[in-house]
């Protein structure tokens, strides 16, 4: 017996459902987050019960398996060979995973699938499934790219479930879906790329990838706030999530991990958008401090860790007079409620008064700023731009800012402080707390160990030398 349509409402971000709309989500708490949806309604209670009572039970006792057990092959993962991507991955493509992959239009996450089809086509038989381009653009795009593999074999469908049995029949080693907004089962009342659609489609991909022991890629698409388009537990249903990061008019691109069951979600990728595809950034750092002014009041180089990897990255602030009642604070790429923070510092704790002035501040490069090690050399740029004293181009400064004004410890000092020895830097501003941890004898740099705000900006006086008289 069919059953009737009805009007029902969906959180966006949590997939919790209503009879009525919400402006905010009695289940996760966001707002204007309901999105409307026509469903089919179950079978009258009557049948449901003659339904259940025939159920028998179900004993799976045959397929546990004790831990000790499981064989564990070696050739568990597959390497895509980009070393930045199997960085991102934990070492490489788990079997029967399933990785989604998210980032504006135009980032370059379609590029980057195919060229790992390159080589992994090598050795291993591809199925790409497309529901936006048809089979002809992606062979013009793979002659763009060089990827000429045959190993690799092509479908464009929009159809979900006949997507996951072609999977099933074909058995590819590895399975790409592009995009999982464009994919929609017929069964399902409401259009492709609605919450219904999205998270349905997922759940029968994900049993395709366990049941068959295939990885499966999953293209996704970003809304207006940059998040995953779809329910917030489409995320909880894969495996790993990664996000292509980067400004549209800027080359460099990167490759961030928020979820990963098989590895950790702190490493990063850095990629430069060429001609022909996706290039790997073996060295970011000099990627960002590249073209860096010198003699130049309001710079100051920090460093940054990124999981095991140390970034360093260029801190501009420009500190001029405003021309409004009330002054401007702008922040790119870190934090702005920190900024503030630090600026309340220098005025509290320095004598320092920016009531009259604007403070913009930026990190070069597209590169985000969050970690705590990159408040002393925010501060650094700041009071280098109020006094117009240029930080020398061979310091580099890292520390977290307490609000007395105390320059506080940070972790992985050794291996910081070796990035930025080997990028020819001669001279280093670090906590105090942290030289218990190093050995400065070590080093081909003269290292600074200071408690204060006050004891580092005298280190800048000192460089600065006759500049200053």
């Amino acid at each position: 017996m069919a059953g009737k349509l009805k009007t029902v409402y969906i959180c966006s971000q949590c997939g919790y459902e209503s009879s009525k709309w919400n402006g905010k989500c009695p289940s996760c708490g966001e707002w204007n987050t309901f999105e409307e949806e026509v469903v089919e309604t179950q079978t009258s209670k009557s049948s449901l019960g003659k339904a259940s009572s025939s159920i028998k039970t179900i004993d799976l006792s045959s397929k546990i398996v004790k831990l000790s057990g499981v064989d564990t092959e070696d050739d568990v993962r597959y390497s895509t060979g980009i070393k930045e991507l199997n960085r991102v991955l934990g070492g490489g493509l788990v079997k029967g995973s399933l990785v989604l992959l998210g980032g504006e239009p135009g980032i370059g996450k379609s590029t980057m699938l195919l060229q790992i089809c390159k080589y992994l086509g090598e050795s291993h038989t591809i199925l790409y499934i497309s529901g936006e381009e048809s089979v002809r653009q992606i062979k013009l795009r793979a002659q763009r790219l060089g990827v000429d593999t045959e190993n690799l074999s092509l479908l464009s469908t929009n159809d979900a479930r006949a997507a996951a049995d072609t999977i099933e029949i074909h058995k590819p080693d590895i399975a790409i879906i592009d995009s999982i907004q464009t994919m929609s089962i017929s069964e399902l009342n409401s259009s492709a790329g609605s919450i219904t659609q999205v998270r349905e489609c997922t759940n029968l991909f994900m049993r395709t990838a366990k049941s068959e022991e295939i990885p499966v890629f999953l293209v996704g698409h970003v809304n207006k706030d940059g998040a995953i388009a779809g329910p917030k537990v489409m995320e909880h249903i894969v495996d790993t999530v990664l996000y292509f990061e980067g400004e549209r008019h800027l080359s460099y691109r990167i490759l961030r991990a928020v979820k990963n069951r098989f590895g950790s979600t702190n490493e990063i990728g850095v990629f430069e958008m060429c001609d022909n595809g996706l290039e790997e950034v073996e060295n970011p750092s000099l990627m960002l401090l590249s073209g860096r002014p010198t003699g130049i009041s309001g710079t100051c180089v920090a460093c940054i860790m990124e999981g095991s990897r140390p970034i360093l990255a260029e801190v501009q602030a420009l500190v001029t007079k405003s021309s409004f009642t009330s002054p401007k604070r702008t922040s790119t790429g870190f934090d702005y409620n920190r900024l503030a923070i630090i600026i309340a510092v220098l005025e509290k704790r320095l004598g320092m008064f920016f009531g009259t002035l604007d403070v913009y501040l930026n990190i070069v490069g597209g590169f985000r700023l969050d970690e705590p090690a990159g408040d002393l050399p925010v501060a650094l740029a700041i009071y280098s731009g109020y006094f117009d004293i240029p930080v020398s181009e061979k310091l580099i400064a890292f520390g977290e800012i307490g609000l007395g004004g105390e320059v506080r410890n940070t972790s992985n000092i050794s291996q910081r402080i070796l990035e930025a020895e080997r990028l020819g830097f001669t001279e280093c501003i670090i906590p105090k707390q942290s030289l218990r941890n190093i050995d400065p004898s070590k080093y081909n740099m003269h290292i600074y160990g200071v408690s204060s705000l006050r004891q580092a900006f005298a280190v800048i006086k000192k460089d600065s030398g006759n500049a200053e008289k």
